[in-house]
């Protein structure tokens, strides 16, 4: 299967601190691809390195053919990366529609003086933006909400917002960082359901952190395991799962 992100001996250094060594893996185009370790093996800051929030100190990241390890953040939506972050980070003062439209900013072409006159092209974009916003409310099914501040939802149905508006992104790689962290059991199947649907319905490829292993081992299709910023397994739940370096690195030697 056609890698859609590739990592080559990717490594991160702040200071004396080597906070990812080396790290070299590739995802399938529509996997379900997790990166998993105990507290501080570098899981955060390699996601940071993909979606470019930091630069690599060494090594390369390929994503669709394309070398991205120097790119700025904000030109990842346009080259199909979507994002969302372990703290929320919604706009808890508008409608569900409101955070959601942001997710299409990107998308928008129309020019300063058509979008003040709300001419041809102008009202068609905002047409076509709004249609998508619904597709993606039926999608979640939270019609019901779709007025609402989100800062009056819950703590699952605003992370399940935030999650539809890296949708609107319309990505080919969207990246969960501790999606279902914090959420009930309920809310996390919910999480756990759309992320599978979303892949069979849009071909998005998903990328995971997650400390859930619940959710890690039922939908993913390989899973990357760091500890102290190095790859230590990679391959499917049944290869991780009865890993000696992984439960070594999760429980301590015996």
């Amino acid at each position: 299967m056609t890698a859609i992100l590739t990592l080559d001996t990717v490594s991160k250094r702040f200071g004396g601190l080597v906070a990812v060594d080396q790290v070299s893996f590739s995802v399938p185009d529509g996997a379900i691809y997790s990166v998993i370790g105990p507290n501080g093996a570098g899981k955060t800051t390699l996601f940071n390195l993909i979606s470019a929030l930091f630069r690599p100190s060494e090594g390369a990241i390929t994503f669709d053919g394309h070398r991205i390890e120097q790119a700025r953040t904000h030109q990842l939506a346009g080259f199909g990366i979507g994002r969302t972050f372990q703290n929320l980070a919604i706009f808890s003062h508008s409608t569900v529609v409101e955070n959601l439209l942001v997710g299409l900013h990107h998308r928008l072409k129309a020019n300063l003086l058509t979008s003040a006159l709300f001419w041809g092209p102008a009202r068609r974009e905002e047409v076509a933006a709004r249609r998508k916003v619904e597709e993606i409310i039926d999608f979640l099914e939270i019609q019901h909400l779709r007025d609402t501040p989100v800062g009056l939802l819950s703590y699952g149905l605003q992370k399940r917002v935030e999650l539809g508006r890296a949708l609107a992104t319309e990505p080919r790689l969207l990246l969960l960082d501790e999606m279902v962290s914090g959420m009930n059991s309920e809310e996390t199947e919910d999480i756990a359901r759309f992320i599978l649907d979303l892949r069979e319905a849009f071909g998005t490829t998903v990328v995971m952190v997650e400390h859930d292993m619940g959710i890690v081992m039922d939908i993913s299709d390989r899973i990357a395991v760091l500890n102290h910023g190095a790859l230590i397994a990679e391959g499917t739940p049944a290869e991780i799962s009865g890993n000696q370096a992984v439960l070594e690195a999760y429980l301590g030697k015996a």
